[in-house]
């Protein structure tokens, strides 16, 4: 991994200072914006506004396209709430402004498309738009609604009040709410100092070209913190305080931050909107993109002429500013959050800000992933940080033995499980592994399905384990020092997950925690269409093996044979070659051999069918238990049902026909066989 540089300005290239209009204007934005109400009513509570409105739902998959840089919200506009309320854009245009929603509204995906559409919806018919939801909204929409000047109010009280047809007033210099309809006015939560900036100032863009000068002219400087400063701060908040921008600045619950980044991935999807970013910030021929990473691994495989122009565009940007393998992947070279950690691209204590949600699997290296919008990553490409805003802190201790067939997604849909509708409340999660029983496999599961934890981000301290995947690498030579959450780190909230009480968990749709014993399941005789394997959550070597072990094993019982389509996405095209490999636990046979034999077919690495793209895609109500790691409604595809297991369940249910463990097959569990 590259150490993080200054920038690099093109041959012939000059900085120019920014206007003075890109300066916040005290008291800008003093218009009052009125409309009405547009509520998302819950369709099972009668009088209840809908909870947990996902970005899939706010944009689906197939909308997430743009065909070039000047057309980039077209698609964005016309898919916005395309399921959940097919009249929204007409609603919107004849005054109905204020979309009211419960709590958790926008979690999931880091797709910008959904309030980038949203705004855009309203700006077409010379409306302006404002967000009006409950407690936890998803933090990447939150981010990116600020980013791009899209209004958001968080203020259950003028949610639990809103009725049909209420009429709203929003002053932009307070962001006071009031319902004039019913004569009330609402304090909404507060923003920090700097998003409050960004929010007068326009947003990031206008930020991004005021901050560009500087920026270019700073030498990075990553300064971790002495022991007696490091006894007080997690994991998370000791790499906020080595990455700061300004030396100063106080590593605080609620404080935003410029924080340097390691590295900046996109995939093609995201890629697009966040080279308009960066053009529109530095002019787009000023400085080469800093720390830039782009993996193809969303839409390159569904071949459709749309998708190929938007994976064109990240091409050609790459092709030009010189951005060649490791840091741009091909088709084929895998999901990004298995092909830049193999390539050494994501090491301990390093910030990586992924336009992507799931990036928050790098805490499983140790390092603080997290997802972002487009318009962060291209503002972080421009100036080599990102706004940072600190969340509270939380840990979670693991303590019994690793019962047998449980993996690390039968404990993350556990703790998932256990958090319930209110799930991590946006917190940053420290992991603890205090018997040092969780492979790097389990951990990536595991900090990758904080995504759907709704945490800020989730990290395993780097340990013996971590170093041990890196020297298997051949990784040696690593940037930064050890470290290990402070002994007098506070964290909000602190509990326990005893592992010995974990079995294999089977989540039903629509819900990653609606998860129940798989051994319950398979008396439901639950039966499906399809079998997916892979993804990444479960898409590594490791978590291969696990499922090839139960297919062989099964062999001696007489199941020998998937009765249900089985297909495997294997995490990486490295994975994809090394499954070839004989492995001596399967009897000098390779994974992908077992695989072929039980009837499955392996496919090329993307996360395609993960989000219902490509020719795997549910239809209308198909089913499929999968190892991927979201299982909301029209995820996998428009009317489908996903169920959430480990490969090791994704494979006994292959067999069996309906859901089941590997236990209802009679395999019995050999430590020296399976581990």
């Amino acid at each position: 991994m590259r150490a993080i540089e200054g920038a690099h300005l093109i041959p012939g290239a000059h900085i120019h200072e920014p206007p003075t209009s890109e300066r916040p204007q005290p008291g800008s934005g003093g218009a009052v914006i009125r409309g009405k109400a547009l509520i998302f009513w819950d369709p099972k509570v009668p009088g209840k506004k809908l909870d947990a409105i996902d970005t899939d739902q706010i944009t689906p998959a197939d909308d997430c396209v743009s065909e070039s840089l000047d057309t980039l919200d077209q698609r964005w506009k016309a898919g916005s709430f395309r399921h959940l309320m097919p009249d929204f854009r007409a609603r919107v245009h004849r005054g109905e402004t204020f979309i009211v929603a419960g709590d958790r509204f926008a979690i999931g995906s880091s797709r910008e498309m959904s309030p980038a559409g949203l705004k855009g919806v309203a700006d077409e018919a010379g409306r302006e738009m404002v967000i009006v939801c409950g407690a936890a909204m998803g933090d990447i929409f939150r981010r990116n609604a600020l980013n791009l000047g899209l209004h958001v109010v968080q203020s259950r009280e003028a949610v639990e009040d809103a009725q049909e047809g209420d009429v709203f007033a929003f002053e932009q210099p307070t962001r006071r709410l009031t319902n004039e309809t019913r004569g009330k006015s609402y304090e909404p939560a507060a923003l920090s100092p700097q998003e409050e900036e960004i929010r007068r100032s326009g947003g990031i863009m206008k930020i991004g070209r005021r901050e560009f000068p500087d920026s270019v002219r700073r030498v990075p400087e990553i300064r971790w913190p002495e022991a007696a400063t490091a006894r007080g701060l997690t994991s998370t908040e000791q790499i906020l305080w080595a990455h700061r921008v300004d030396k100063d600045a106080e590593v605080r619950p609620g404080a935003t931050l410029r924080v340097y980044a390691d590295l900046l991935p996109a995939s093609d999807g995201t890629a697009p909107f966040s080279i308009h970013t960066f053009n529109e910030i530095t002019g787009g021929d000023v400085i080469r993109p800093r720390q830039i990473a782009i993996a193809n691994d969303h839409f390159v495989f569904n071949h459709r002429e749309a998708d190929d122009k938007q994976t064109e565009i990240g091409r050609q940007f790459a092709e030009r500013h010189g951005v060649e393998r490791p840091y741009y992947a091909t088709p084929g070279d895998g999901i990004f959050h298995f092909y830049f950690p193999e390539q050494g691209l994501v090491v301990p204590g390093a910030l990586i800000p992924g336009a992507d949600s799931h990036s928050r699997a790098y805490g499983a290296y140790g390092a603080l992933g997290y997802g972002v919008g487009s318009t962060t990553l291209g503002f972080g490409w421009a100036t080599g940080y990102v706004y940072f805003t600190v969340a509270k802190q939380r840990r979670v201790v693991f303590t019994g033995k690793l019962q047998p067939w449980v993996s690390g997604k039968d404990v993350v849909l556990a703790l998932l499980a256990r958090w319930g509708a209110k799930q991590s409340q946006g917190m940053s999660v420290e992991f603890v592994d205090g018997a040092k029983q969780l492979p790097m496999s389990y951990r990536n599961t595991i900090a990758n399905m904080m995504a759907e934890g709704e945490a800020l981000n989730g990290i395993f301290a780097p340990d013996e384990i971590t170093y041990a995947w890196f020297r298997e690498k051949g990784l040696i030579d690593l940037p930064y020092p050890r470290f290990a959450p402070g002994k007098d780190a506070r964290y909000e909230m602190d509990e326990t997950l005893d592992l010995s009480e974990v079995v294999p968990l089977i989540a039903k749709p629509f819900s990653p925690a609606n998860a129940f014993p798989a051994t319950d399941v398979a008396r439901e005789r639950v039966t499906f269409d399809k079998a997916f394997i892979g993804s990444c959550t479960n898409g590594g070597y490791g978590d291969l093996l696990e499922a090839a072990l139960v297919l062989r094993a099964a062999r001696a019982k007489g199941a020998s044979r998937a009765t249900k389509e089985l297909v495997v996405f294997p995490g990486s095209g490295g994975v994809k070659r090394d499954i070839e490999k004989t492995d001596p636990r399967l009897g000098g046979e390779s994974i992908a051999s077992v695989f072929r034999t039980a009837g499955a077919e392996i496919r090329e690495s993307w996360c395609g069918p993960c989000f219902g793209q490509g020719p795997d895609a549910l239809k209308k109500g198909e089913s499929a238990i999968t190892s991927f790691n979201r299982n909301w409604a029209n995820r996998m595809g428009v009317g489908g049902m996903g169920y959430l297991a480990s490969p090791a369940v994704v494979a006994s249910s292959a067999l069996l026909g309906y859901m089941g463990p590997p236990s209802e097959l009679g395999i019995e569990w050999k430590a020296e066989r399976f581990v």
